[in-house]
Formats: C-alpha cells, structure tokens, sequence
C-alpha cells in the first residue's frame, strides 16, 4: 500500500483500508488516478460527470450516490479517501451499516425521509439501467408499467402528517424484492453482477409475445431470489392459451423436464403469482420439495416469499387419487386442502391462503380463484443450454423417456410393466 494511504489522518479512512487487502487498494488506487484524468483534476479528484460515467449511474441515483460518498460536502470533488470510506462500509461494514447507506441512496430527494417519488426515481433508473441495452424480450412493455407492483409491496408510515417509508420498513421491503436488495447493493462493484442478470425468456416464434404473462421485468424479479446458474435460459413449456387449460396437457408438456420450473398464473380478477419449483413435478401422495422453492406475486404487487422452515410441505403434485384427502392437482404450501397456492386437477378453480411454510399471505383478492391463464418455465442451468441443443431431442430413447415421465406423472408407469 502506497504512503499516500498510510499518511492519512482521517480515523475513518485508516479504519476502511484494513478492510481490505492490499493488492486490492493498490488495483483501486490505479483506478482512482485513471479517472482524475478524465476529470482534468491532475489525479486528485473524480468529478460528477466522470463518476457517473464510470459506473453507469446517471439522474437522480447517480447524484445521490456521487453526494453520499462525498459525505454532502457539495464540492464536486471526490477523493481517494472518499471511495475507500465508502468501499468500506458498503461493502465491508456491518449488515446494519450496509443497509443504512443503501437506505439512505433511496433518500435522493435528501430531505431526510424515503418516499413515494423517492423510490418511483430509483427504479426508474433501475429498469434504465437493466433494460435499456436489452433486446426486445417476450412480454416488453415499458418498464414504467411495473415500477407501480414493485412500490406497491412497501410500507409507508404515517409521520407528522406525511407518509415516509422507516428503516424498518424498508429492510422488510428489500426481503420482498431480494433484486432491487441485490442491484442496490453492488452499484459500487463493477465486477459483481448480481441484481443485474435477467433471465432470457425463449418461447415458440409463432407464439404472439403480447401472449406472455411473465415479462422481463417479472423474470428480474424472480431470479433475484435465484443463483447465478439458474438465470440462463427459461424455456416456456406450456402456456393454457396455447395447450388448453388442461392437467394432462400440462403434464404432459412438462414430463420431459427434469429441472426446476417457474409457475405463474392470472386469475379472473387480473392477479399475478405463482410459485417456483426446484425439484421436477412428480406425482405424490404428500409434499415433497426442498428449501430452494418460494411462492411469489408480480401483478398488483411483486414480492417475493421464501421457505421459514415451518415445515416441509413445499410442492404437491397429485393425479388419479380416489381418497378425499389428497386432493388432485399441483400446489406449493400450506397443508392439504388449505394450500399457499393450489390449482385443481381440473385446472379450473383453485386457492390461495396465508401460509406458515413460506410466511405468504394470499396471494389474489379473495382466497378462491380462477385461472384465466397458466405458463409454465423451464429453467436451464447455465452451462447445459449446449448440452440440451446438441441432445437426442426426437431419438427413440428420448421419446422413450418422455413417455416414461409421462406416466410416472399419471401413476401408470407400474401397471404397464
């Protein structure tokens, strides 16, 4: 580490460089004089413009964390110092101290309180910032239509007249929407994608993309509570407009995936949800599924609710049972007969109660609903998208496993040996 580091007086700039090794603040003080130059500041400081530039924040965002990190000295001089005391807190500090400075980005008004308008900006530039590169995607819409669901699962309190979003509040919120905690938390780190990555959504080319419930927006959302693997491709393998709303069409159409799936539905009163399901859907006689499924909402309000560990009851899939007390057809929650979600065998009425297993309350307007339209994902770890184009989709032996899944899925595969 240089002497220019070492030589400082500033007890917070000292206590920030131990925080990090000293190749790295050796790499990083090679950045920093880069930039001065661009700022034409004879390497001793960064301006506004070029900060901005560098880090692909602009507007509102990209002024606010220029200030922060400036500690408001409003001198549009950001110094080596700077970056290294803020490194240190947002990305080395404690949970607490990491979440105050991202909750203190929101306040881009800078009035001391985290509101509606605060937050509308910050996505704005968000979605600008994710979507504004991408190419058209199944389901585009402009992102301004979703800035309202992902608001929508805040919680304003009432202060003093007004309605402001509390620490507290907004710690809940970013357990809703583990993306925006993942973008809001590596603006800083050029190198670290998380809350960037967006899943690219492939579908049939003679299928009308306006069709699609998930849009790109919906499927940022999701995969925040997903791995870096699991946010390659999302194949749809069914969708009710197409196939019909039909149990043993659907099954059939996802009985050659063996891998997770993404489950959404709109329901006759406009409401958006579903669930995502890490293990394949099996036919059972009880829940089974691990911790890595969650249920989730896209459509008045996005949220995101993952397993408490309750209990184990996470994914049902039950066909061609004649006892009462398993009732036939998929869900995800809950118990029998009173699921987090379930859609019946019919696939013409379900449910949706509040449930311990993923902490999810109902997810439509009342707790009974009606699907007007069912997709179904597959989701393609990254690194098998190779394998499964160079398969032997259509051989023999695959169209021999289809069929095999096919009846495992409706109980028959043992009474046809």
């Amino acid at each position: 580490m240089g002497n220019s580091e070492s030589s400082s007086s500033d007890p917070r700039f000292v206590s920030a460089t131990r925080s990090f090794t000293p190749k790295y603040l050796e790499d990083l003080k090679s950045l920093f004089q880069s930039l001065p130059a661009q700022s034409e500041s004879d390497r001793q400081y960064i301006s506004p413009t070029v900060f901005k530039k560098y880090y692909g924040l602009h507007g509102a965002l990209g002024d606010r964390m220029f200030d922060l990190i400036t500690q408001k000295r409003r001198d549009e001089k950001l110094t080596f110092e700077d970056l290294v005391i803020a490194k240190g807190i947002y990305e080395k500090g404690t949970r607490d101290e990491i979440e105050e400075f991202i909750y203190q980005i929101l306040d881009v008004s800078d009035d001391g309180t985290v509101g509606w308008s605060d937050l509308e900006a910050v996505l704005n530039e968000l979605f600008d910032y994710i979507f504004s590169n991408k190419q058209s995607e199944p389901g585009t819409a402009s992102h301004l239509e979703s800035i309202d669901v992902f608001i929508n699962a805040a919680n304003f309190s009432k202060d003093d007249g007004g309605c402001a979003m509390s620490f507290e509040d907004f710690k809940k919120w970013c357990t809703l929407l583990p993306s925006v905690r993942k973008f809001l938390g590596s603006l800083l780190r050029l190198s670290d994608s998380a809350g960037f990555q967006v899943p690219h959504l492939l579908l049939p080319e003679d299928l009308d993309p306006k069709m699609i419930l998930l849009r790109k927006e919906y499927a940022w959302h999701i995969g925040g509570a997903l791995s870096h693997q699991e946010l390659g491709e999302w194949r749809l393998l069914y969708h009710s407009a197409v196939h019909g709303l039909s149990f043993s069409t659907f099954l059939g159409k996802i009985s050659n995936n063996e891998g997770s799936t993404v489950f959404v539905i709109k329901d006759t009163d406009g409401y958006i949800y579903g669930g995502y399901a890490s293990q394949p859907w099996e036919r059972h006689a009880d829940f089974y599924g691990d911790m890595k499924s969650f249920l989730f909402q896209l459509h008045p309000k996005a949220s995101i609710f993952r397993p408490t560990g309750a209990n184990n009851n996470i994914q049902w899939c039950a066909t061609n049972f004649s006892s009462e007390s398993i009732p036939n057809g998929i869900g995800f929650g809950g118990r029998a007969s009173h699921f987090g979600l379930f859609i019946s065998a019919n696939f013409d009425q379900g449910h949706t109660f509040s449930c311990t297993t993923f902490g999810s309350p109902c997810l439509s307007k009342t707790d009974r609903i009606c699907p007007e339209v069912i997709e179904c994902w597959g989701v393609v770890p990254k690194g098998s998208e190779e394998e499964a184009h160079n398969g032997l989709k259509g051989s023999v032996l695959e169209r021999f496993k289809e069929e095999r899944n096919m009846l495992n899925l409706v109980g028959l595969a043992n009474s046809s040996q």
